[in-house]
């Protein structure tokens, strides 16, 4: 008893240390989170302070790398090509390096000259395509062998890609990986995305965009004779919903069933091998887009006709029912 009664005092000075001790270091950790946060929301402003004064897209490149370089490993940002002979409006073949960071100095070099045709990096072509972030598996099947030597990537490694939208169309992408913070990530590519925008004036072929589509996917309201802005603002809208539908099933159809689009294109019948995904596309377009605008044509043929069939339409095969009418 006597012992007992002599250790409590002892106990109590210790209980009472470790909770001064324990306030202390949750005062201190409060205290450091905040000046972090602090720090972060100073370089996330400074950063957006030098993209909205970049004089070009280059300096603009240079200062989203710096910004994204935050909340990744690595990053690398692409600049889409497009094809500028194409009949459609422009379509995108080819990425061009602009900025990496996180890798040596003589693959910096490299990467600055690097060419990477889209139709090798599935995982990127997908970015341009939805318009949406992407995450895949790093390999050489989904991002090219040439970004798996560039970036050194593990063969468990997966990469996050942000596409840079401007004026309705991927100008660049944010590619990322290792440690990424993808909210962070995202937050920048869009900031860059609208200073991209305004570096750059809306494409020519935007203001003839249902004359451009009419005149591929039939005469459905005679839109050939209408131009983009004879519109109202509530019909322009439904068409660039109905353009981003499109490309959305399209890309999925494509990605989803590469193996059956293979196939599809070999035997050339690409309807017969993906007959219930593109019934099931048309069907959804049909309904949601068609009744509600008297001007729609079948975005989403031509999307199938471009991601599918590259630009041949017989590839689509004999049976294909041809555009929504």
């Amino acid at each position: 008893m006597a012992s007992s009664a002599s250790t409590s005092p002892l106990r109590r000075l210790l209980e009472d240390r470790l909770a001064q001790l324990s306030d202390e270091a949750d005062h201190l950790y409060r205290e450091r989170a905040e000046q972090a946060c602090r720090h972060l929301v100073e370089q996330l402003n400074q950063s957006a302070r030098r993209m909205r004064r970049a004089v070009d897209t280059e300096e603009l490149a240079a200062t989203l790398a710096d910004a994204a370089a935050l909340f990744a490993s690595g990053i690398a940002i692409f600049c889409v090509e497009s094809d500028a002979g194409s009949a459609q409006a422009v379509a995108p073949r080819a990425l061009r390096g602009l900025r990496i960071r996180g890798v040596p100095e003589e693959a910096a070099e490299r990467f600055r000259s690097l060419h990477l045709p889209l139709s090798s990096a599935p995982a990127l072509a997908g970015g341009v395509e939805t318009r949406d972030p992407v995450t895949a598996a790093a390999s050489a099947a989904e991002v090219s062998p040439e970004m798996m030597e560039l970036a050194g990537h593990a063969a468990d490694a997966r990469v996050s890609i942000f596409p840079l939208v401007a004026h309705d169309r991927v100008r660049a992408l944010l590619y990322t990986w290792g440690d990424v913070q993808a909210a962070g990530a995202e937050l920048v590519a869009q900031v860059a995305a609208a200073v991209w925008a305004a570096l750059e004036p809306p494409p020519r072929e935007a203001a003839n965009l249902v004359q451009i589509a009419g005149a591929a996917a039939g005469d459905r309201a005679h839109p050939s004779d209408r131009s983009w802005h004879d519109l109202p603002p509530a019909e322009q809208r439904i068409h660039l919903r109905a353009q981003r539908f499109a490309r959305v099933r399209a890309a999925g159809i494509r990605l989803r069933e590469a193996h059956a689009v293979q196939v599809g294109r070999a035997r050339r019948d690409l309807y017969g091998a993906l007959r219930n995904p593109i019934d099931a596309a048309r069907q959804e377009f049909h309904s949601e887009f068609f009744s509600a605008c008297p001007s729609m044509v079948d975005y989403l043929h031509l999307e199938l006709v471009r991601a599918l069939a590259n630009d041949d339409a017989e590839l689509l095969g004999k049976d294909y029912p041809g555009p929504l009418l």
